[in-house]
């Protein structure tokens, strides 16, 4: 379980990462209202990192300190998409996570991602609609 979720830590400083940049490279009047959307993102996903540090350290683990590859754009429909695709990736982690915790008798993990997982439907919605298209499907993991 500290692998796994040192992955989703992982995840966590990528999104953190992208938000903060993302929030301040995007231009243009199209794009105002959701940089500031990103601005919240980046704290609301900076505390879903350390709620999984503290889960990490429930665990007996260290969390890591290396986020996953934050991709860039000059165009901000890429950016926006590049955090959809993460979102979507990151929910599936997660639902995925929460059933592992559940096996192991672990519940008290399952609620703090549930907790976690409302804000990142909350993130994939806001930035579907930022780009005009239906919220999509979840990956399975």
């Amino acid at each position: 379980m500290i692998k796994l979720l040192n992955e989703d830590l992982a995840r966590e400083y990528q999104a953190i990462i992208s938000y903060v940049i993302y929030s301040q490279v995007i231009k243009g009047a199209k794009y105002q209202h959701i940089a500031k959307e990103l601005e919240k993102h980046a704290a609301e996903e900076l505390s879903h990192a350390l709620l999984i540090s503290k889960q990490i350290d429930y665990f007996n683990g260290t969390p890591i300190t290396e986020p996953k590859k934050v991709r860039m754009s000059e165009n901000p429909e890429d950016m926006l998409r590049f955090d959809l695709e993460n979102e979507r990736d990151t929910i599936g982690f997660y639902r995925e996570r929460i059933r592992q915790a559940e096996e192991m008798g672990e519940f008290a993990l399952s609620e703090v991602l549930r907790k976690i997982i409302v804000q990142e439907q909350d993130h994939l919605t806001e930035l579907a609609t930022a780009l005009g298209i239906d919220t999509p499907a979840i990956k399975e993991s």
